[in-house]
């Protein structure tokens, strides 16, 4: 289990980190001493053992956050939540739940991905004692 959990942080963060290179640069905001890193992609990009391993539905229509939080170099037990609107202004509240495995924790929460268009993302952070607001936009393809 915790093979395959290392196996959806490291393929979460290497497709993030690549498609967020190519597009506007790594996906992170800092506050100090601690870096926020997150992505999001539609969920079948998870092979079927990791999305059971992991609690999620694999689905053209599912998106996907992840979020960590690194402080010192060492990952970081914390509050994480969110929301999510589309263009329409309607909102998702985002249910993050974490991940803990040897050497990482992550936050993870769905969100449903009707059709391909832009979506803005609201992050709250538990960072040193005070929670930090991260907001972004995506721009999201429902899967074939």
């Amino acid at each position: 289990m915790g093979r395959l959990l290392s196996c959806l942080l490291v393929a979460c963060l290497s497709l993030s980190a690549v498609a967020a290179d190519a597009i506007k640069g790594e996906r992170k905001e800092v506050f100090g001493d601690t870096t926020v890193h997150y992505s999001t992609f539609i969920s079948t990009f998870l092979t079927p053992e990791t999305a059971k391993a992991t609690e999620l539905v694999r689905s053209k229509n599912q998106g996907v956050i992840n979020v960590s939080v690194i402080k010192a170099g060492k990952p970081v037990v914390t509050q994480v939540n969110g929301t999510v609107k589309d263009l329409t202004s309607n909102s998702v509240p985002l249910k993050f739940k974490q991940i803990t495995e040897q050497g990482a924790i992550y936050y993870i929460a769905q969100f449903p991905v009707e059709q391909q268009e832009t979506r803005t993302f609201t992050i709250n952070v538990g960072v040193n004692g005070k929670t930090e607001t991260i907001s972004f936009n995506q721009e999201l393809f429902p899967g074939e």
